[in-house]
């Protein structure tokens, strides 16, 4: 695996050798059970896999030799590199200015940018219409593009089936970066149409199979279809493909019960051939990101251990992060948190609620933080793709230091790695 020059002071001398250690003892990947730190009164389980995966180091690495490169020069991100305040906030400290909101709302007019300015495009990639912007300007839009391979996959499969008359549907967030540069480079290959989840995807199925008038497809679907779509062709062939920061299962199911659609719409009956589902429904398994798999798979492997409740960190604009968070709450307690400072003390945490979309602080929430005599608190801990290993150290030291009896960290890692 490719090594990146990133910052040290994302790497974490807790979890950064952790991990290397399980990466060494299981290189196939195979192993999804958690670690275990045991501290004596306090337990961590930690999952097998999280953190910086390689779409976000490579970015990293591209944005901070932009920096050094171009030392008296203006860098702007054309929006924030990846979605984590502290990775953000550092590049802003050196001086990098976003040019657009996560929303593609305009922070610094296009008209401010000069040929000889540095313009970094971001891990989720950007629009053929921003990338034609900026070339007219006179700006280098190749030198600097970070955009993770993986969500060019997605881009190329997209304009595959376009080629082959597919219709593509995108699962995504309508708003976020990442789909909205999806459904720009698919569009130029294919009528496109976004669906963001799979109600949405079954209403959808109502226009394929024609319960619903036409019509109304142009209100419901408002801002996520393509120019020019069709719904009463563009629906009698169709494939799907994804923004890699979801949900993998639902883009699955998406994917299982369009096809399903597809079979009944064009009576293939119970166990059509391979060719014939081909001829309405294009296979496109080979999108899902690796990253995006192998945290959510080790996320269920986690919640398998019982625990007094989840700690999940990252940004909270961040896609991947919060399914993770989702996958928590169905089976314990879950804070999600962008940082050990959101720890207030012993009793007290901040942490988001994704479903008021507002922080809110927990009281107590250590179970049995006193009279150490009973049973250890298990703690399942996790993060983002896109958080630093040294924000998950930084939270687990924290709670650590809440129990004055715990086992010295340095012996701890001592008897886990020897």
């Amino acid at each position: 695996m490719k090594s990146f020059d990133i910052p040290d002071y994302y790497r974490s001398s807790i979890i950064t050798p952790l991990k290397e250690f399980r990466r060494k003892k299981d290189k196939l990947k195979r192993d999804f059970t958690p670690t275990l730190l045991d501290f004596g009164p306090v337990r961590f389980l930690i999952a097998r896999h999280f953190g910086f995966c390689y779409g976000v180091e490579n970015a990293i690495e591209i944005a901070y030799r932009a920096i050094a490169e171009n030392v008296g020069k203006r860098i702007f991100l054309l929006s924030e590199m990846i979605h984590n305040p502290d990775v953000n906030a550092d590049l802003q400290s050196r001086g990098v200015r976003f040019i657009m909101d996560t929303k593609g709302g305009q922070l610094i007019p296009w008209s401010e940018l000069m040929p000889d300015d540095v313009v970094i495009i971001p891990a989720f990639g950007t629009t053929l219409e921003t990338q034609s912007k900026l070339a007219s300007i006179g700006l280098n839009v190749e030198k600097y593009d970070t955009t993770c391979p993986f969500v060019e996959k997605v881009w190329n499969k997209a304009g595959q089936i376009g080629q082959k008359n597919y219709t593509v549907i995108v699962h995504g967030k309508p708003n976020h970066e990442e789909t909205r540069a999806t459904f720009s480079h698919s569009k130029e290959a294919a009528p496109t149409v976004v669906v963001k989840d799979l109600a949405q995807t079954q209403r959808l199925a109502r226009y394929i199979t024609g319960e619903s008038p036409t019509e109304q497809f142009y209100t419901e679907f408002a801002d996520q279809y393509s120019v020019g779509f069709d719904a009463s062709r563009d629906l009698q062939r169709i494939g799907v493909v994804n923004q890699t920061t979801m949900l993998a299962s639902d883009t699955q199911g998406i994917a299982d019960y369009l096809k399903q659609v597809m079979i009944q719409k064009h009576n293939l009956g119970e166990n059509p051939s391979t060719d014939q589902v081909d001829a309405y429904f294009a296979n496109t398994r080979d999108t899902l990101c690796y990253a995006t798999n192998d945290n959510q798979d080790a996320t269920y492997a986690l919640l398998t251990y019982p625990a007094d409740f989840a700690i999940v960190a990252g940004g909270y604009n961040s896609s991947n992060t919060s399914h993770i968070v989702d996958l928590c709450e169905e089976k314990l307690p879950t804070y999600f948190i962008e940082s050990e400072q959101k720890i207030l003390s012993p009793n007290l945490i901040r942490h988001y609620n994704g479903h008021t979309r507002q922080e809110v602080v927990t009281e107590n929430f250590i179970p049995r933080l006193s009279g150490l005599t009973g049973e250890p608190v298990t703690i399942l801990l996790t993060c983002g793709a896109s958080c630093p290993d040294a924000t998950v150290e930084g939270i687990l030291t924290k709670l650590v230091s809440f129990f004055p009896e715990a086992r010295p960290v340095s012996e701890v890692m001592n008897e886990f790695l020897s």
